[in-house]
């Protein structure tokens, strides 16, 4: 992809954009990083907190295996090193959610090395970088009311595990930095190491952005946290250049700094100046062993590894299948499994995937449903296709059928016996009900025969509709092309 095609005109010239994300993942596991407390989401404030989570004097920490096999699951995903020898250090602050003082988290010696991720924009892909995931814990939660004075704290999500995703500075535009985040969220909801859900807080993305003359050194980035959408942090990456073009141009400096995003105002704000690793004075948990991985660990991590976006995308091509319907069907892990169920039923790739992508999707938005939840199931909609390939119905039928299934939840099958709705071949009924349509559109038929062909669709329409949409359209063709050049 060029790095040429996304510049920001400024007063004095164009800028380019440098963009690098931070993403924290939440690990799926049922229990937290460290300690047995459930992480289920939604739980009532402190109710899931267990003596280690709130800092008890004298609770050591005892890693969850199920999180560290997530996490090095998740850096297969994207062909990452994985390093059989890491460790956890210590990051030390002060903040009323983090009960003990510190951060466990892994800054030297990291789980998983360098990784990649190819991302598609305007039909031209481009490679991202990961420079690392990390392994970490979460703090817990401050919630503020009305009173000036008054904040609480829920320690639910203290300790919590994180994996934190590093991407490289690779990203250009706002478009880039959607699609990175956009495709990792795919693989971490294939792989099942994350469930992606923005809204919930167990994904959200670090945005850092600087900006430099093309072809020059970087400039100052600031990180602004904790945004929560792909729209987000697409805007956030735009209105963040701006200002320190804006800056700039003006004579200032940008200063490294954290920052937030506010969506209603349109505009990031400054929080604190931003720490080096050295104002956290990082130093190795004495409570914690390093973590070694042996050979039939890393094996069982591989073998563990579903099928993912881009190999199930490459096999939806080699079908048939049109590169937009096929990176539609496979966007969602919900929706690639529901296509191959569709497959393994006996369905036809293209046509299969033309229906889902139109019918079936167009169907579930307007009842408000989603494709786990469909009242037609993968093997009533193979049996639907089936009926269309084998011209016992028509497509305009098979529409017909479905919303009728899409009520009932019935067989298309036992649909369209009952409603009498088979299309029929019968070749002298048909050639009969052309003729009927001929003496009644006399003058289109002199048009036509004059030489506007583009009434052959006029014709086709009103036998169809004659025979009740029943007709064979393949032998209505056929036969009216006979009948109307004699």
């Amino acid at each position: 992809m060029s790095e040429s095609a996304y510049r920001i005109k400024g007063a004095t010239g164009e800028w380019e954009v440098v963009i690098g994300l931070e993403v924290h993942a939440q690990v799926t596991s049922n229990a937290k990083l460290f300690s047995g407390a459930a992480t289920e989401f939604g739980a009532e404030p402190n109710t899931q907190v267990s003596l280690i989570d709130a800092a008890m004097p004298g609770m050591l920490p005892v890693p969850n295996r199920e999180c560290i096999r997530q996490a090095v699951r998740t850096g297969m995903a994207i062909d990452a090193q994985i390093n059989k020898w890491s460790r956890f250090d210590r990051k030390n602050y002060f903040y009323a959610d983090l009960p003990q003082g510190y951060q466990i988290s892994q800054l030297y010696h990291p789980l998983v090395g360098e990784g990649e991720i190819e991302i598609e924009v305007d039909g031209e892909t481009k490679t991202i970088g990961v420079e690392r995931i990390h392994v970490e814990q979460d703090a817990g939660k401050l919630m503020h009311d009305q009173h000036p004075r008054l904040s609480y704290v829920d320690l639910n999500r203290s300790g919590v595990a994180l994996m934190e995703i590093v991407s490289k500075p690779d990203m250009r535009s706002p478009a880039e930095a959607g699609a990175y985040l956009s495709k990792l969220r795919s693989i971490l909801r294939y792989v099942g190491s994350c469930d992606g859900n923005m809204d919930q807080g167990s994904m959200r993305a670090d945005v850092n952005v600087s900006v430099r003359r093309p072809g020059e050194a970087f400039g100052t980035r600031t990180e602004t946290k904790n945004v929560n959408s792909v729209r987000f942090v697409m805007q956030t990456v735009e209105i963040e250049a701006l200002r320190q073009i804006d800056v700039i141009e003006s004579g200032g400096k940008i200063v490294q700094e954290t920052r937030l995003f506010d969506p209603d105002k349109g505009e990031t704000r400054s929080m604190r100046s931003k720490e080096d690793a050295h104002d956290y004075r990082y130093f190795p948990d004495p409570d914690l062993l390093p973590l070694e991985l042996d050979d039939a660990f890393l094996d069982a991590c591989r073998a563990s590894l579903p099928e993912l976006p881009d190999a199930k995308r490459a096999r939806y091509l080699a079908l048939g299948i049109t590169p937009y319907n096929a990176g539609v069907l496979t966007a969602e892990v919900e929706s690639a499994r529901y296509f191959d169920a569709l497959l393994d039923a006996g369905a036809k790739g293209p046509a299969a995937a033309n229906w889902v992508t139109s019918e079936l999707f167009g169907a579930l938005n307007k009842l408000g449903k989603d494709i786990e939840n469909s009242p037609v199931s993968p093997a009533q909609a193979a049996e639907l296709l089936g009926l269309v390939a084998d011209g016992t119905i028509s497509g305009s039928l098979a529409k017909q059928v479905f919303e009728i299934m899409l009520e009932t939840g019935g067989s298309p099958s036992a649909i369209v016996e009952e409603r009498g709705l088979k299309q029929t071949s019968d070749t002298g009924a048909i050639e009969a009900v052309i003729a009927e349509v001929l003496a009644k559109n006399p003058g289109q038929f002199e048009q036509y025969r004059g030489g506007k062909e583009a009434l052959f669709g006029f014709f086709v329409g009103q036998t169809m509709k004659a025979m009740g949409g029943k007709a064979n359209p393949g032998v209505v063709n056929e036969l009216l092309k006979k009948a109307l050049n004699g």
